[in-house]
């Protein structure tokens, strides 16, 4: 358990390091795209070799199928919330809270993503090197642009920080609840869960990651995106 706690400490603190460096300087849109471009390389490594095949190797395949499917259903549905709560907030001529939507996208992430390395530690395991990498790599780009973005709606430092931390925390936690299911769940269950992480990311990269990162770094994003695959495929057999 304390190795859950640790290793999800380690993993989910680079969102409040992203808050902190997007509140510490001025990004340029090219630079953020490339971080999100290599972000992206890595979660689709993670996806291929870390939840799929693992899910797979855990249960059926047919398990993991109809995580993806789940998970992907209900990020696409969440995130549709929060767009036409933004959309509603600026046909009232209020702000967009685009910072607000990138926080709670990063927690709609980062929960199955951090129950997923502690299902890893408590099965015995041990720490997936390509699934942190890629979790520490894609935080930073979604917490640098929240920050950011809040900044430039007016919210203080101080509510900035604390929002950012309590997401942090609440990804945190999960990292011990998916220890503590390792122990009580079937195969097939554990392959569900990592098939809904997985279909949940799917969609995270298609609908916003990707295109924000093609759109800021134009063309040098997709060398980006496989420089970031290259590093975690690396990482992949290292544990």
């Amino acid at each position: 358990m304390w190795s859950a706690l640790g290793w999800g400490a380690l993993s989910a603190s680079s969102l409040v390091v992203g808050a902190v460096l997007g509140l510490a300087r001025q990004w340029s849109v090219r630079l953020i795209g490339l971080v999100l471009g290599f972000g992206a390389g890595a979660l689709i490594s993670a996806v291929s070799f870390e939840l799929f095949e693992e899910g797979a190797a855990e249960g059926s395949v047919q398990s993991v199928a109809f995580g993806l499917a789940a998970g992907g259903l209900v990020y696409f549905v969440l995130d549709g919330l929060i767009e036409r709560i933004g959309s509603s907030r600026r046909s009232d001529g209020q702000d967009g809270q685009a910072g607000s939507a990138l926080a709670l996208g990063a927690f709609l992430d980062g929960i199955p993503e951090q129950a997923v390395l502690g299902i890893g530690l408590g099965g015995g395991q041990g720490v997936s090197v390509a699934l942190l990498v890629a979790i520490f790599v894609s935080n930073l780009p979604e917490s640098i642009g929240s920050a950011s973005e809040l900044r430039a709606e007016g919210r203080t430092r101080r509510f900035i920080l604390r929002l950012w931390i309590a997401v942090a925390v609440v990804c945190w936690l999960a990292t011990p609840v998916g220890y503590g299911a390792a122990d009580v769940t079937s195969g097939n269950l554990k392959a569900i869960i990592n098939g809904f992480a997985g279909g949940a990311l799917l969609v995270m990269l298609v609908d916003s990651m990707i295109p924000e990162a093609a759109a800021k770094a134009r063309r040098p994003a997709g060398l980006a995106t496989v420089l970031g695959f290259s590093l975690a495929a690396g990482l992949s057999s290292v544990s």
